[in-house]
């Protein structure tokens, strides 16, 4: 997951110190993670032997394939200088990158049966001075009695980042804060009602990379009307889990901790109107025991902005968020927008707020301007962010 209250430069030296050391396992969790393991290589294997088995004789197929490039570059009181990268230069998104995005539809004699999605790109770390690639999207979905079924890299069912895609945005969600993962691996199923929908998923709980260490996440979100048709959603969303503490594909701790959430979220439109509110509590890892653990090498945590930690535990902790979000559409088919957006969070001993100011600008149908300031109370940063994002057919 990713945190907010991280320093970068302290995570750095913990990352230069080496990777965390793998801990002995006792039997009986050797014992659940071989079970695990090949409970999600059988639940695989069926899925996949189902569809093909079940779908119909295929006639047509489309093939839509994009090319996207972002340039993003900024300034940080913190870090007092240039930077390029929207939130840390840990965290894959966003940041100076090229890519792709491609999809594939199945077509039967009547309707869509599946579809193919693959997003990979890569992206400019501003801090090792090398290009990293990175892995989007990367899913099958399989439309069987109504239902949509995925299996592989997608949007786990918790909260508005499974309603909406953040992609190539620049202002924060609960997901990118602690409370969860914008894409995750596993599987998953969505379902539309005439009242609403609602989703299931199971995952990994390890975010962008995938691990098998005992870890899991359960989720699961149903939610009321449309905001296509009633120009609203509300959600009620739950998740239950041993997760791992990951920044970007940075493994934090080996250990699967405790993930236990609820969260209440909603959308609404009127007029060139919008906003979004999202709370979510429960119990979840300290944020201290995932910056320090494994590492006795390191001095106890003295962070700017943050409360010094002589000593570690394995305790879960409370944590709370909240997020609303305020935009208005300007000019023809809203090509102009501006965004508000303040940011509460409390997880155990550590409180935080952070207030975001956007705007978005669509020069073409293909490019996007987008500026962002950010302040983050904890690390007494303030951040702009200047964005160009390009994304065309090809």
């Amino acid at each position: 997951m990713r945190f907010s209250q991280f320093n970068s430069f302290r995570y750095r030296q913990f990352i230069s110190l080496g990777k965390l050391t793998v801990l002995n396992m006792p039997f009986f969790r050797l014992f659940k993670t071989i079970t695990f393991i090949f409970c999600c290589l059988a639940l695989a294997t069926t899925f996949i032997l189902f569809c093909f088995h079940s779908m119909p004789e295929c006639h047509a197929s489309d093939n839509l394939l994009f090319f996207e490039a972002q340039g993003i570059s900024g300034y940080s009181s913190q870090e007092d200088k240039v930077i390029w990268h929207s939130k840390t230069s840990e965290d894959v998104m966003q940041k100076p990158s090229i890519g792709f995005d491609y999809i594939r539809k199945f077509s039967g004699e009547t309707s869509d049966f599946g579809l193919l999605a693959l997003q990979a790109r890569l992206a400019y770390d501003d801090w090792d001075k090398n290009l990293e690639p990175q892995l989007y999207n990367a899913y099958f979905k399989y439309k069987y009695s109504g239902s949509d079924i995925w299996i592989g890299h997608n949007r786990p069912a918790l909260g508005l980042s499974s309603y909406f895609d953040s992609h190539g945005l620049l202002l924060n969600n609960l997901s990118m804060n602690g409370f969860g993962y914008d894409r995750d691996w596993g599987i998953g199923a969505y379902r539309e009602l005439d009242w609403g929908d609602i989703a299931f998923s199971l995952t990994t709980g390890s975010g962008m990379p995938i691990y098998f260490k005992s870890n899991y996440l359960a989720s699961t979100r149903v939610s009321k009307g449309s905001l296509n048709q009633d120009n609203y959603n509300v959600g009620l969303s739950f998740a239950y889990g041993d997760t791992l503490s990951t920044m970007g594909y940075e493994l934090m701790s080996d250990e699967p901790e405790l993930f236990s959430m609820a969260g209440l979220d909603a959308a609404y439109l009127w007029d060139n109107f919008e906003a979004r509110c999202e709370i979510m509590g429960g119990r979840r890892a300290s944020l201290h025991n995932n910056s320090e653990a494994g590492s006795e090498m390191m001095e106890p945590r003295n962070m700017d902005g943050m409360d010094h930690m002589g000593d570690m535990s394995d305790m879960d902790e409370e944590a709370y968020a909240l997020l609303i979000r305020l935009g208005v559409n300007l000019l023809d088919e809203g090509r102009l927008k501006f965004e508000i957006q303040p940011f509460v969070s409390k997880i155990g001993s550590d409180d935080n707020y952070e207030i975001s100011l956007g705007t978005s600008y669509a020069l073409t149908p293909d490019i996007m301007l987008r500026t962002m300031y950010d302040y983050d109370h904890n690390l007494d940063d303030h951040k702009i962010i200047f964005q160009l994002y390009y994304y065309n057919k090809i």
